[in-house]
């Protein structure tokens, strides 16, 4: 790891020739300003630090934008697989009526695992899936790994790989026939009862075995006041479902509208329909464009900067894009790359997203490891330079910085 002088220097630099950045003639932040707590992996609380002080009140400036990840960025474990997983244990979902429906790419072999291990009745119903372990192990077999459990895949067909993953879209789809207000009480339940149980806890859906309990991070919690102490706009931008997410960023101080998830299209009586929003001249439908790679750049773009149509889908000038950005994973490498003060990484040994923050080409990645459980270190180097990149068709390749080089493979240093 850089020494903190190093990061000062490029740190300074940076903010330089970045006009916004620059304090206010005479000031200098003071000593009652927002200060981070402690916690932080190496000189981590200090780099984020200079970037709250230079962008925020202290510096005279104020509505600075910081976006973050939701799931296990701000909090250790998924917040919509936890109600998902509420909702299975309760018979909360209602039964559709083709399986083919609810998504947009889901296989014929998927409809009939699902339809065989579910059964059949009248559309509209609860699916009894507290009683039916083989219809909820297909539920949760889909979303985790888009197969069935047989091993057939579960989606095929055509999807851009850089805005959108079937099993990602179709967890909000799955809720059709409820109102986010039902969804939101799920998501409350669930929430109670995966804070109550122990760190490290497990549960048995079906056959498979699943996280039960759920914790924020007390460093990010942390981040967030201090950043919005400081005069800064923070938002969530999660690959979850909106009403759920909304549900755990209220208790961090970041309402609904500025929380930003997959949006459900509702019907005429305010139900979930299997359609979502779309983004950046995408129209509404059955999960084209969410907030996923790419398409977290396009909804920063279009619903806090107010950038529509394609232009969405590109990355902005300077003073459109977040001074701060966190995640965990690759779907969240394109946003968090978009931050001109600094890109927070939760080492969750995702490739793109490690090769970029270990390559660190701007000098502003800042690379921590898991706040609880972190994982151990990598043994092989990441595959940079071969295969870390995914394509928006899908096939694999090697990471590019900006200016068209290739990223070589990087070491796992931070764990």
């Amino acid at each position: 790891m850089r020494q903190l002088s190093a990061w000062t220097l490029a740190a300074a630099a940076v903010l330089a020739a970045a006009p916004t950045a620059t304090a206010v003639p005479g000031t200098t932040p003071s000593a009652d300003c927002p200060r981070l707590g402690g916690g932080w992996y190496g000189d981590n609380r200090a780099r984020l630090q200079q970037v709250i002080d230079a962008r925020g009140t202290c510096s005279g400036h104020r509505g600075a934008v910081a976006a973050f990840d939701w799931d296990n960025t701000i909090t250790k474990n998924d917040v919509t697989d936890a109600t998902l997983s509420w909702a299975l244990r309760h018979d909360r979902l209602l039964r559709p009526a083709r399986w083919k429906d609810t998504g947009a790419w889901l296989t014929d072999a998927a409809d009939r695992a699902l339809t065989d291990a579910c059964g059949t009745g009248a559309a509209g119903t609860p699916l009894p899936t507290s009683a039916r372990p083989r219809c909820t192990d297909e539920i949760v077999e889909i979303r985790e790994n888009a197969t069935t459990m047989s091993g057939a895949a579960a989606f095929a067909g055509h999807w851009n790989h850089r805005r959108t993953v079937p099993q990602y879209a179709w967890v909000p789809q799955l809720f059709a026939g409820r109102t986010p207000a039902e969804v939101a009480s799920y998501a409350r339940a669930a929430r109670r009862e995966a804070l109550a149980a122990p760190i490290g806890a497990t549960r048995t859906l079906g056959t498979h075995t699943v996280p039960a309990s759920v914790r924020y991070y007390d460093q990010q919690r942390d981040l967030v006041r201090t950043l919005r102490q400081a005069g800064f706009r923070v938002y969530i931008v999660s690959a979850g479902s909106e009403p759920i997410t909304e549900v755990w960023s209220r208790a961090i101080g970041v309402d609904a509208a500025h929380t930003i998830a997959i949006r459900s299209v509702l019907d005429g009586q305010g139900r979930i329909t299997t359609r979502n929003e779309g983004c950046g001249g995408v129209p509404a439908s059955r999960g084209a464009a969410i907030p996923y790679i790419d398409g977290k750049r396009c909804w920063i773009n279009q619903e806090i900067y107010g950038v529509h149509g394609a232009q969405a889908w590109r990355r902005q000038p300077w003073k459109l894009r977040p001074a701060l950005a966190g995640g965990d994973a690759d779907t969240d490498v394109t946003f968090v790359a978009d931050a001109t003060g600094a890109h927070l990484v939760v080492n969750r040994d995702k490739p793109e997203l490690m090769c970029r923050a270990y390559d660190d080409a701007d000098g502003r990645w800042v690379v921590n490891p898991m706040f609880i459980d972190p994982l151990p270190r990598r043994m092989r180097p990441y595959p940079c330079a071969t295969t870390a990149y995914t394509a928006p068709d899908g096939t694999p390749g090697p990471v590019r910085r900006a200016d068209g080089t290739v990223v070589p493979d990087q070491a796992d240093t931070v764990f």
